[in-house]
């Protein structure tokens, strides 16, 4: 008699979960080598399509990492630590290339200093406040941070080829950009006041 088997709890760096956040990873520099080769280079507006392809899929497997670590019990520590730091090097790498080609300009630029500002200041938060043995748990609003920020630079991504079909997809993107710049201050503030409560109690 065949039985379906679920996989076994893995901890290994090779198991399903991680190996869709190191696809997340080697991601980048595809997304970027096409940004760059067509605004930089002059190739032709179809690898920005190529470009937001390739990002859709690596937010998908932001999501499915986590689904499938949770339902087949794979998590692991290697997992927990680079979750998070693709994802920031995704939209960081994303938002410096938009900046490069002028696709974010002008005020739009403050919008992603502050995402990349707060990614830094969380990152150092985190550090310091698990260094401590306490944990901040990520917020509903946290999430719909993330969501909107990813769905701004896959806007910002399409840019001209995407303004071929819908005009103003650019400025959608830095609309959303924004949006996510100011949910971006006011949860990282909640970390902010996490550290400053913790260490003023060491103190």
């Amino acid at each position: 008699m065949v039985s379906l088997v679920t996989p076994k709890p893995a901890k290994r760096s090779l198991s399903l979960p991680n190996i869709l956040t190191y696809s997340r990873i080697v991601a980048i520099p595809v997304v970027i080598g096409c940004l760059y080769a067509q605004s930089i280079l002059g190739a032709p507006l179809w690898l920005r399509w190529v470009a937001l392809f390739i990002f859709i899929a690596a937010g998908i497997t932001d999501f499915l990492d986590g689904y499938y670590a949770r339902m087949w019990d794979q998590q692991s520590a290697l997992g927990r630590m680079l979750d998070p730091i693709a994802d920031k090097l995704l939209v960081a790498s994303c938002l410096l290339m938009l900046a490069a080609d002028e696709t974010i300009k002008g005020w739009a630029l403050w919008a992603a200093i502050v995402i990349l500002c707060r990614e830094i200041l969380v990152s150092g938060l985190r550090e310091y406040l698990a260094a401590i043995r306490v944990s901040v748990p990520v917020s509903r609003l946290a999430k719909w941070k993330t969501t909107i920020q990813l769905v701004a630079v896959g806007f910002l991504i399409a840019g001209e080829a995407g303004e071929v079909i819908l005009p103003p997809t650019t400025l959608i993107g830095i609309g959303l950009l924004w949006v996510a710049a100011i949910l971006t201050i006011y949860t990282g503030w909640d970390y902010l006041r996490a550290g400053i409560h913790h260490l003023t109690e060491e103190e």
